[in-house]
């Protein structure tokens, strides 16, 4: 049976995960429109888009490709799959992966595990992008439309190389210094993650109406007499 009386609640390290978790919420919260968390915040936006492409994928469709926004915004681009299963994965995945990230956060090797897929996922999610160009170039023939196309692609290359650095620093100092944090970035980045997956719907949805979001799409592919603001708070 469970015990619920909590009597030898809590440890030192449930104390430090627990107190870490909120104060990274509420700076978080405060940060939530600088310049400061901008990094972070299109991180969370290419593992929103992501989502859909994975979900596109396990579903036998084919992902045309990504984009993420300066803005914050994002694109992908599908063909085939279940459109109604592709629609949400956006949402359910940011705090899917919020999650994975936060519990990976608790133990050193899950950490490093965690760094490791994100800088793999990243690194080929660069590759795809800077292949696609040259794709394309080829196809073209057209050295303008070779810079028109990197430059569009320009977040979504400089955010992936950026951060792949970023995570390789903190992962030599982690191993090479006393400077032992790759624990607290995993963990930053997780509640990033859950709390964008909030935040998304309510930026979309309830301060704003916009069209084109995720849950108004939803609603008008889904039988059920419900409009993307119920889909949302769903």
């Amino acid at each position: 049976m469970p015990n619920w009386e909590l009597k030898n609640c809590c440890q030192h390290d449930q104390v430090v995960f627990l107190s870490t978790t909120g104060v990274f919420t509420v700076l978080i919260l405060v940060l939530w429109r600088t310049v400061l968390l901008t990094p972070f915040k299109l991180i969370t936006v290419f593992l929103h888009e992501a989502s859909h492409a994975l979900a596109c994928k396990l579903t036998c469709g084919d992902v045309e490709g990504i984009q993420v926004h300066a803005n914050e915004g994002g694109v992908t681009q599908t063909r085939g799959g279940v459109y109604w299963l592709i629609l949400p994965a956006g949402y359910l995945g940011s705090s899917f992966w919020g999650m994975a990230l936060i519990l990976a956060s608790t133990n050193l090797i899950s950490a490093r595990v965690a760094a490791g897929c994100l800088i793999l996922a990243l690194s080929a999610n660069c590759i795809h992008v800077s292949g696609g160009c040259l794709r394309k170039y080829i196809s073209w023939s057209s050295l303008s439309i070779l810079f028109a196309l990197s430059f569009e692609q320009w977040t979504l290359r400089g955010l992936c190389i950026g951060f792949i650095i970023f995570l390789a620093i903190i992962w030599v100092l982690q191993e090479k210094t006393t400077v032992h944090i790759l624990r607290y970035v995993i963990l930053f980045i997780g509640v990033m993650n859950s709390l964008f997956s909030v935040y998304d719907i309510y930026d979309d949805l309830i301060s704003r109406r916009v069209n084109s979001s995720d849950a108004e799409k939803f609603a008008e592919v889904c039988p059920c007499p419900c409009n993307g603001v119920a889909w949302g708070v769903i």
